[in-house]
Order: C-alpha cells, then sequence, then structure tokens
C-alpha cells in the first residue's frame, strides 16, 4: 500500500450524540482525512438485511443474508460511504425508526462484527489509495478493536439527558440511554473506553472546544497542514 507521509489513523469512538460524527467531519476537512463513520456502516448493513426479511435473534438467516451482501466503497467528497450490493442507501434509509430501534440488535450479533472487521480496516488503504493524508474513524469499538495502534484514539462521552436534547434539536427520536446499555453489554466488541484513549467529557463543552481539543493533538502529527 502507498500511503502519504505522514500518513496517520486517528479513533473517535464514544455513544450517539457524543459529537462523533460532527468533530471528525470537521478534523476531515481541517486535515484532509478521509472521514468514516461506521455508525452509517452498521446501520447500511441493518437496513439490508431488514429489506431482506431477517431479525436479529434469526442467526442462520442472518448469515445467509450476510453471504449475499458485497461491500464496497465511495467517496463522498471526504466521506468514504458503504455500497452494498453496488447501492448506497440515503441517509433517510439508514436512520428511519426502525433502523434505529434495530441496529443495536443487530451490531451485536458475531456475524455482523466479523462481516464488517476487515471492510473497516480496509478503509486506511482506501484513504491512502485517493491521497488523503489520513484516516478518521468514528464508531464505538474503533481505538478498542478496529485501529488499537491507531495514531491517536480518543473516546467522547456526555450526560444522557444532554445527548436526548441534542438529538431533539436535530428533530431526530433516538434513544439514547437504551442504545447505549445495548451496545455496553453486548459481548463482542462492547462500547467502552479503550485504556490509554484520550477521554473527553462533552457535556458542557460546545462543539468547537471539542474540535479544538482534539485539534491540537492531531497538528503536531501533520505539521505542514494548516
Amino acid at each position: 500500500m502507498t500511503r502519504s507521509s505522514p500518513f496517520i489513523i486517528i479513533a473517535i469512538d464514544g455513544g450517539a450524540a457524543s459529537g462523533k460524527s460532527s468533530t471528525a467531519r470537521a478534523l476531515s476537512e481541517r486535515f484532509h482525512l478521509m472521514h468514516v463513520d461506521t455508525g452509517s456502516y452498521y446501520r447500511a448493513l441493518t437496513a439490508a438485511l431488514l429489506q431482506a426479511g431477517v431479525a436479529p435473534g434469526e442467526t442462520t438467516s442472518v448469515e445467509r443474508a450476510l453471504a449475499c451482501l458485497h461491500l464496497g466503497s465511495r467517496l463522498q467528497e471526504r466521506r468514504a460511504a458503504i455500497t452494498i450490493n453496488d447501492q448506497t442507501l440515503t441517509d433517510d434509509e439508514i436512520r428511519s425508526p426502525v433502523v434505529n430501534q434495530a441496529v443495536s440488535h443487530f451490531s451485536a450479533l458475531p456475524q455482523v462484527r466479523a462481516a464488517l472487521l476487515d471492510y473497516q480496516r480496509d478503509q486506511a488503504r482506501v484513504a491512502a489509495a485517493h491521497g488523503f493524508r489520513g484516516l478518521v474513524m468514528e464508531g464505538r469499538d474503533i481505538g478498542s478493536v478496529i485501529f488499537p495502534d491507531a495514531d491517536l484514539r480518543f473516546f467522547l462521552h456526555a450526560d444522557p439527558a444532554e445527548r436526548a436534547r441534542r438529538r431533539a434539536s436535530e428533530g431526530r427520536i433516538d434513544q439514547v440511554a437504551e442504545r447505549d446499555r445495548l451496545d455496553s453489554s453486548r459481548a463482542t466488541s462492547p462500547l467502552t473506553c479503550p485504556p490509554g484513549a484520550i477521554d473527553i467529557d462533552s457535556t458542557h463543552l460546545s462543539l468547537d472546544e471539542v474540535i479544538e481539543q482534539i485539534a491540537a493533538r492531531v497538528a503536531p502529527l501533520l505539521p505542514s497542514v494548516s
């Protein structure tokens, strides 16, 4: 794999509405990094499995359906979107109420996580191949499982009430506390702050303050990027 020099990988983990996506997008723009929202990957896979008529408890059917799904990547400016059988699902499709209710249940399945493991790691190759200075990947197990040796690992968290308020202000209904409970208690790759990661409580911080805290850590690794 040919990489730009330097090439860095940044992992940002945290629960729903903790600020991961907005922070990752801002870092991507500022430092010319490819942005990967792995939550959208699990949502897209959930939507595809639901469209196939599969329920999370039907393990054999899940495995059979997963075997029929071909995963690819499509760049949308700096963001790497997942394609399933050469199709890209819309935000409305992957963030519908039915997907919101099912995504944590499908994400808890070892078969589903295994289906995305190598695909997620391969996004570093995709980023390098497209000339990015690095990769900023957000999710719930990036610093612990996908890229435990990332150059920088962050874990964002905030009070559940504040996160629910943020979702409501976006006009979205999302049971953040329940999703966190499910994701934190799953046996495979649970949501957790990995040892050595930089823990940031965003409850009383503005988005700009979170971005600047992280950007200050990134800048020394990419000194030629302003």
